[in-house]
């Protein structure tokens, strides 16, 4: 018996360390996306357009994503997302897995910082979703840089998802299409401490904003705030 509630006490201290070690990393993946949105937002001229931040639903932050390969290339990365309430203040963060393939000249391996604007419900509806592949299950477009999109004709504001990236310092945007977008249930569940999926966070604004993501909401409602 006491053997039992040794060996029980041990695997309770192994999982409770394995839980506390899964939400430290989403507390950082939450601090680096944050850092890399105010350092993109701080130089407006090179930034994501006012306007079309002020459209947005829904902003994700992917920080550090992987790319690259030798002729076949792929992509990894974790993220957050928030959306705007009804008052367009900002949810509590949902975790996010994106991954895909991409095809050409690849050599060597480097790490790219991605923003994705969700531009509308249609956009929106497909994140809340168990996964969707971006250009194929929602159209997608590299975003315009600049203060402004008025003087640039050819960015196609019809589209549900604009996606940018920075790469050594260069913030330009990007084309995603083939990649899949899917919520991360376990990194969710890591960071909240318990099972919530991510509508009841990003739609229902079922979970209060968590003291780690208050950063990140005010870098957001600085460069967007809420029009009186």
């Amino acid at each position: 018996m006491k053997r039992f509630l040794t060996t029980t006490a041990a695997l309770f201290f192994l999982a409770s360390s394995v839980a506390f070690a899964n939400r430290a990393d989403s507390v950082k993946r939450l601090e680096h996306a944050s850092e890399v949105f105010g350092e993109i937002m701080q130089t407006p001229d090179k930034g994501i357009p006012g306007d079309l931040l002020d459209k947005a639903e829904c902003v994700g932050v992917i920080p550090g994503l992987k790319k690259g390969g030798l002729g076949i290339g792929g992509k990894y990365g974790k993220g957050v997302v928030m959306c705007r309430k009804p008052d367009r203040t900002w949810t509590a963060p949902a975790f996010v897995t994106i991954e895909g393939g991409s095809f050409g000249l690849q050599i060597g391996f480097t790490q790219v910082d991605v923003i994705m604007l969700f531009m509308n419900r249609k956009g929106v509806d497909k994140l809340m979703g168990d996964k969707f592949t971006i250009g194929a299950d929602a159209s997608a477009a590299a975003g315009p840089v600049g203060r402004s999109t008025s003087a640039q004709t050819n960015v196609r504001l019809d589209a549900e998802i604009l996606t940018y990236s920075r790469a050594k310092g260069l913030f330009a945007g990007v084309s995603l299409d083939g990649a899949t977008l899917r919520p991360d249930k376990d990194d969710n569940r890591d960071f909240y401490g318990k099972d919530v999926d991510a509508r009841k966070i990003l739609l229902e604004s079922a979970v209060s904003m968590p003291a780690e993501a208050k950063p990140l909401a005010s870098q957001l409602s600085r460069t967007s705030p809420v029009k009186k």
